[in-house]
């Protein structure tokens, strides 16, 4: 499989390179800087790689890099960055979107606070105590569920680096909700006592930026079982909800 990754010397774009290359995939990274890139590759991993060097707010510059790829992970930006964070995502959506050999596989990074809390009509980034910033992947969310291609969007907590990650049987996949146990009390909670219980509750979703990966990786070919799905995972396999 041919896939690109936009942001590709990030925490997550890196090792999507990595597990890609070894997977046996042919992998392009789309990059603003080229030395900081092969900094981090090394000689020999940069060479199982193509590097496109360019503005990933260029249409023109995304729509060619595109040219037969079957699966895009965007990684690049944060929420922080606000509107040019929306702007960036769209540019690759919309490219996506009208490129005549892409096959429409895309990955695009959220996080937990775009998952349904059960037994409530919210989810968190809409509560009270939210970073405002987080709105930001609300909004990327909101031009996906616009979009026909087949995407997923990864929404994981807290990511960590790991040096021995856990087990697969230690975490938690989940569709749409939060993967936690949660009590259905809590469907009688204001919304500040629902934002604070949320925030109690926050390491319970640290997770390893390998697992992040390895689930969009285990998951890049069409119509699967996340196809337009909002994705939830956890390390605590004894938290889940489904």
């Amino acid at each position: 499989m041919k896939i690109i990754v936009f942001g590709a010397t990030g925490n997550t774009g890196r090792r999507a390179l990595e597990q890609g290359y070894r997977r046996g995939h042919e992998m392009t990274a789309f990059v603003r800087n080229s030395e900081k890139f092969y900094e981090q590759q090394g000689e020999s991993s940069a060479r199982q790689v193509r590097v496109v060097v360019d503005d990933i707010l260029n249409p023109a510059s995304v729509r060619e890099a595109l040219s037969h790829q079957d699966a895009v992970i965007i990684a690049a930006g944060h929420a922080g960055q606000g509107d040019e964070f929306v702007r960036l995502v769209d540019n690759i959506i919309s490219q996506c979107e009208v490129h005549p050999s892409f096959t429409g596989r895309v990955w695009v990074m959220g996080g937990a606070g775009l998952l349904d809390i059960p037994y409530t009509d919210f989810i968190g980034n809409n509560l009270p105590g939210f970073p405002p910033a987080y709105k930001t992947h609300n909004r990327n969310y909101e031009r996906l569920l616009q979009s026909k291609l087949d995407w997923s969007i990864m929404c994981p907590g807290t990511m960590l680096d790991s040096t021995e990650p856990p087990a697969p049987s230690h975490l938690n996949v989940t569709t749409e909700v939060l993967p936690l146990s949660i009590p259905k009390a809590i469907k009688e909670y204001s919304e500040a006592d629902l934002a604070g219980y949320l925030f109690s509750r926050l390491q319970d979703l640290d997770v390893a930026y390998d697992d992040v990966v390895k689930c969009m990786m285990d998951h890049m070919e069409l119509d699967g079982p996340f196809k337009r799905k909002r994705v939830g995972l956890a390390c605590q396999n004894d938290n889940a909800v489904r």
